[in-house]
């Protein structure tokens, strides 16, 4: 049955509940840490590293291509680099911007940056030239961290947006060597409320937005999502694709790891060709995913390490229920950990009682109300929000309060455009988090869809006015509006673009070229359908919605390019398209 839930009973909860009988000892030592933290605490992300390698020094704790490094050796790295950063003048508040690929180094900068009381800054290195530059404008940076794999990005850089110290990772190790080994004394002294993380997420700016993430919000996910929900023990190990500038790998999946005192196997980046081969070899037993990265997984010929890995768990979001069942039985997963969080967002709901298809419950207040098209949360004639009934689609809110603070973004006007106040009573406030979902009982949901200028692919937010800018200023266009659809067979909604030209159409190849350089990959648009006019009046969100409707199906006789890759750019829209999408064939 590959249909969604439409209410959560108690049956399904006492069947979790039966389920976590052998890890209970685990979870009554977790359970505290998500019911009353403080920000006051002294509990970082930093202390919780140093205590397990004091504690259990020879673990593995990172695995790289099979090859392990233990608590203790990366412990005494991590001390050498964050001796490093307190020379160039890092300290207490400080922003570290690291731009890197997944590796064992760009893991042990983010401790040495945290251990110090600093703002690990993650920059998305899909990012180019005046988008980057924004991103580095954010940040505010004393240090520059590179990854020479990620070379393209950071040439593309503005050499004016460099902070005063800018090191790649050879000259981070050359300039380590002979560092003190020992906890910086600093980490002992830092209360949870300390910023941990600026993380990239894309706004309806057009231009990325970075969202705060102080360590007590971060230990919300390393208790309740690790400690509760995922629940490693000391002898797993969690294999991690995603990049560590992606919310699912450096909180949910470090969160996991460090909560069971377990170990994270990092891939440099995602092949579904070679998954399930570098899963045997990393000896992994849970994964992180999200739900494009499964598509893929699914589309690959079955073959024999389909089934000969030891992966018991998996967490991640995006799991669409169509594929849940098919997921777990061809691959022969025990647990699907499904999830439903934001970067800026307070609260997180996960999937603790294995109820299939659904994104988890959540303890935390919050509500599921009336919406308008726009993403905004519709009011009565009181000025009141209404909640929708269970089982009916709504805007998720969540209640902001001491116990639960938002910590928003670095801009205090972008966090205030997003909180509704006097919603339900004067005085309260709510988190809009821009995405409908259905409340089907025991403060459990289902994911429904986005709101609002910003639509998902691939993993990522994708803002339409970042990417009619890029559209805009490519030869021959005249006009660009660019919104999501839904592409059968793939999680989230692809790019696609009307457009109006001067003249003749622009060249297919030129215009990808054009996009690619001006865009993330993700976002460059799959679809381009050439229309006449775009209206321009107070009806044009109108016409927005109604060219989204019609998406790359009902376009009459305008002509429609689909994006064949990097190499043959655009090429006239063709049967098989759609198909070719969702088996990871096209684009390439």
């Amino acid at each position: 049955m590959n249909t969604v839930p439409t209410k959560v009973g108690v049956a399904d909860l006492l069947k979790g509940v039966v389920a976590m009988v052998p890890d209970l000892p685990s979870m009554a030592r977790h359970a505290p840490g998500l019911v009353f933290r403080s920000g006051d605490k002294k509990n970082t992300i930093g202390q919780i590293f140093a205590r397990l390698a004091a504690d259990h020094p020879d673990r593995p704790f990172i695995r790289w291509h099979g090859e392990s490094s233990s608590y203790g050796e990366v412990n005494r790295q991590v001390n050498r680099y964050a001796a490093v950063l307190a020379g160039r003048g890092v300290g207490v508040g400080d922003v570290v911007g690291i731009l890197s690929k997944n590796s064992p180094t760009d893991l042990m900068v983010i401790l040495a940056t945290l251990k110090l009381g600093a703002v690990a800054g993650m920059l998305n290195y899909n990012q180019r030239g005046h988008v980057i530059d924004h991103s580095m404008s954010l940040l505010n940076a004393k240090v520059l961290l590179t990854d020479p794999e990620c070379a393209e990005a950071f040439d593309s850089m503005t050499p004016t947006s460099h902070p005063e110290h800018v090191l790649d990772f050879s000259a981070l190790d050359a300039a380590a060597e002979g560092e003190s080994e020992a906890d910086p004394a600093v980490t002992a002294t830092l209360p949870a409320s300390t910023l941990a993380f600026y993380i990239f997420t894309s706004g309806t700016t057009g231009l990325p937005k970075a969202s705060v993430m102080s360590h007590n919000r971060w230990l919300a996910n390393y208790s309740g999502i690790g400690g509760l929900a995922v629940r490693l023990r000391p002898s797993d190990t969690m294999y991690v694709a995603l990049p560590l500038y992606h919310n699912n790998a450096l909180s949910v999946s470090l969160g996991a790891v460090l909560a069971g005192g377990a170990c994270i196997a990092l891939s440099k980046q995602f092949s579904a060709s070679r998954f399930w081969d570098e899963i045997i070899e990393n000896r992994a037993t849970s994964f992180t995913y999200i739900g494009e990265l499964c598509r893929y997984l699914l589309a690959q010929p079955p073959k024999p390490t389909d089934r000969r890995h030891s992966i018991r768990v998996i967490i991640g979001n995006g799991m669409r229920p169509e594929i849940w069942d098919e997921f777990e039985q061809r691959f022969g997963i025990e647990r699907i950990v499904e999830f439903y969080g934001a970067s800026e967002l307070n609260l997180a709901f996960v999937n603790a009682f294995g109820v299939k298809r659904t994104a988890g419950f959540c303890p935390l207040p919050f509500k599921v109300v009336d919406y308008n098209p726009d993403g905004t949360a519709k009011r009565d004639e009181r000025g009141r929000l209404r909640q929708m009934p269970k089982g009916e689609p709504g805007l998720l809110i969540s209640e902001i309060s001491d116990r639960v603070p938002v910590d928003g973004y670095t801009d205090a006007a972008e966090t205030e455009k997003k909180v509704i106040r006097d919603a339900f009573k004067s005085g309260d406030a709510y988190f809009n988090s821009g995405d409908l979902v259905r409340q089907i009982g025991f403060s459990h949901i289902t994911f429904v869809d986005r709101l609002g200028d910003t639509f998902r692919w691939k993993g990522e937010n994708v803002a339409t006015t970042e990417v009619e800018s890029a559209v805009d200023t490519a030869d021959g266009v005249s006009g660009a509006v660019a919104f999501g659809v839904e592409v059968p067979g793939c999680d989230g909604k692809a790019g696609m673009v009307a457009v109006t030209v001067d003249g003749d159409r622009p060249d297919p190849k030129a215009l990808a070229a054009h996009l690619y350089a001006e865009l993330p990959s993700y976002a460059v648009p799959l679809f381009i359908r050439f229309v006449p006019e775009i209206e321009v009046t107070s009806t044009f969100k109108n016409r927005k919605v109604e060219l989204r409707d019609a998406g790359f199906t009902d376009t009459g006789d305008d002509e429609v390019w689909v994006l064949a890759g990097r190499a043959d750019g655009y090429v006239p829209f063709y049967d098989g398209y759609v198909a070719d999408v969702a088996a990871a064939k096209a684009p390439r």
